[in-house]
């Protein structure tokens, strides 16, 4: 019943909110916008990260992560938090949205980003949702920067991305992107790959690249997995072999950090 009451009494609070005010109760229930709401959100302002967020596997922040409660993404939790708004992705549950909204609260969502200017555009959406554009361009302006000094030098060889199932990415992704900004020219692009999808593993061995790098495997055991512990990748630029880890996985300002990764 105290729950209850205390639910009641925020969700008043929140429909109180004058038009245009900042909100006060902030979820956030996916892993990328997680990391841009800890980075934007006013003391107090973020209530609720998801779960993901706190898995150092995945998130950079994994340890800020970890003074927030943690969402696993159902409606009936989130709406017990008396969110005034809720920050999801685009392929966030369609039922979990529609409920949330249905119970009067706002929802919005961000898509992923697979380049720089989406991440700029991630970093100012933010900052608006948050009613924190200040520190939003300030914010801009750090990651500008430090893109600007993590870039390398071109033509720095021929790279390849392979994951697990014997996935690639290519010119049009979020890795792709930070091979290219690395100074690395992706081998995808000589098989006409742009976007993320299967590329045998004897074409990948026939084209020779001088660096490669493969997705994180996880505990236990996966087929699809076992791809990457073939004999044939082993020879693949062996000393330059690399794994991609949590900076890779948002469009978010510590893609700078996989950028030197690469350097």
């Amino acid at each position: 019943m105290r729950r209850f009451k205390t639910t009641l009494v925020a969700a008043l609070l929140a429909a109180a909110l004058p038009a245009g005010a900042a909100p006060r109760r902030v979820v956030s229930m996916n892993l990328c916008s997680d990391q841009l709401a800890m980075l934007l959100a006013a003391p107090g302002q973020l209530v609720s990260v998801s779960n993901l967020a706190q898995d150092p596997r995945m998130s950079p922040m994994a340890d800020q992560a970890a003074a927030y409660p943690a969402n696993t993404g159902r409606a009936e939790e989130i709406y017990l938090m008396a969110p005034d708004l809720v920050i999801a992705g685009t392929y966030t549950s369609g039922a979990t949205v529609a409920m949330l909204r249905g119970l009067g609260i706002r929802v919005e969502t961000l898509p992923p980003a697979e380049d720089f200017d989406a991440i700029r555009d991630a970093i100012t959406r933010m900052g608006a949702l948050l009613g924190r554009e200040d520190g939003a361009r300030d914010l801009l302006a750090r990651f500008d920067a430090e893109l600007a000094a993590a870039r390398g030098t071109p033509d720095r060889g021929r790279a390849a991305l392979y994951y697990a199932n014997g996935f690639t990415s290519g010119r049009d992704t979020l890795a792709g992107t930070i091979l290219d900004a690395a100074g690395y020219r992706n081998i995808a692009g000589d098989y006409g790959i742009a976007t993320t999808t299967t590329l045998p593993l004897e074409l990948l061995v026939m084209a020779g690249p001088d660096r490669l790098i493969t997705g994180a495997t996880w505990p236990g055991q996966s087929r699809g997995e076992a791809i990457l512990d073939h004999p044939a990748l082993s020879a693949v630029a062996p000393a330059d072999a690399q794994v991609t880890d949590r900076d890779w996985v948002c469009g978010t300002p510590f893609v700078t950090r996989a950028i030197r990764s690469l350097r």
